[in-house]
């Protein structure tokens, strides 16, 4: 449901799409990454719910795109830690899971920023936390449908937020595309739980989010330099260096362990994106430390070509 909900959207994200550089693509990479994570456990035999969700986030994490796609796929691989071994999901695991999910996505960022899809983020764990601690730790399908209530509903107040906590959205009056499209995916994941469709409503009133408004990111000046993704396999000592080394040279880095099973040197994989003003920069600093695998490197500007080859 996630993915046909975001590519329904997809248009309206990336009209929205300003920070942290107006590329237009927040809809379209959210989308991928949703859509990573669904061919994941599409034809996976029934297991326990940390299972599934541990597959489903690798497999994000190796197919995301952008800031937006980094950060989602992020907090799914985070989620999977609180429901190993469960078989069933309840309201207890949910807040402990969007909690987890937050802490991890905070963390993957260099320079997190309030305003973005990390302040939705921590407003659903807080929302679906306060609903659980009101219910006493209730983990009938009851409480577990006023658990992603709470979430949802406390995101959606997050988002409207965002206009406000950045001053280019502010200046824009637009909310984050980040912030609309995990509201759209949580509310996915009630509607799934509570046997009802989305509500439509969620989006009434969101600055920027009506059909005809315009296309703010393609209005934006244009944006020059270039996301580099990769995965690498390192020490957590030798990506604290890298991260450091990345951030000096651009900004936007997201540096997350894949999985947290190390090789027999100590090595972790871990799924690394940045913002440079030329590829070269970047990856003559990974591959001082590294062999980095997945390589993608996109022009930043909304109006170029979507990939850039010549450098993998």
């Amino acid at each position: 449901m996630s993915e046909q909900t975001l590519a329904n959207h997809s248009d309206r994200l990336n009209a929205i799409n300003i920070y942290p550089v107006a590329d237009a693509d927040t809809g379209t990479n959210l989308y991928q990454t949703v859509r990573a994570a669904a061919q994941a456990v599409a034809d996976l035999e029934p297991s326990d719910v940390g299972v599934t969700m541990a597959v489903a986030g690798r497999a994000a994490m190796e197919q995301a795109r952008g800031n937006s796609g980094t950060l989602l796929s992020v907090s799914i691989a985070a989620m999977a830690e609180p429901f190993a071994g469960a078989q069933r999901l309840s309201g207890p695991l949910l807040a402990a899971a969007l909690h987890r999910a937050q802490l991890r996505a905070w963390s993957a960022l260099s320079e997190p920023m309030p305003g973005t899809m990390l302040s939705v983020l921590e407003a659903a764990a807080r929302g679906a936390t306060s609903i659980d601690s009101a219910l006493h730790g209730d983990e009938s399908n009851h409480a577990l449908a006023q658990t992603i209530t709470g979430a949802v509903a406390a995101a959606r107040e997050a988002v409207v937020l965002t206009e406000s906590q950045l001053g280019v959205l502010t200046e824009a009056h637009v909310v984050d595309a980040g912030g609309v499209g995990l509201l759209l995916i949580l509310d996915c994941l009630r509607s799934v739980i509570v046997g009802e469709p989305l509500q439509e409503e969620l989006l009434d009133g969101l600055s920027g989010y009506k059909v005809q408004d315009p296309n703010i990111a393609l209005s934006m000046p244009e944006q020059e330099g270039v996301e580099v993704m990769c995965t690498i396999s390192l020490t957590p000592l030798a990506a604290a260096g890298l991260r450091l080394e990345l951030g000096s040279l651009g900004d936007s880095v997201i540096m997350s362990a894949v999985s947290e099973e190390a090789d027999p040197m100590g090595a972790y994989p871990w799924r690394l994106h940045v913002h440079v003003p030329s590829a070269a920069v970047a990856l003559d600093a990974i591959r001082a430390v590294g062999d980095p695998s997945n390589v993608s490197i996109s022009a930043l500007s909304a109006n170029a070509p979507e990939d850039v080859h010549d450098l993998l």
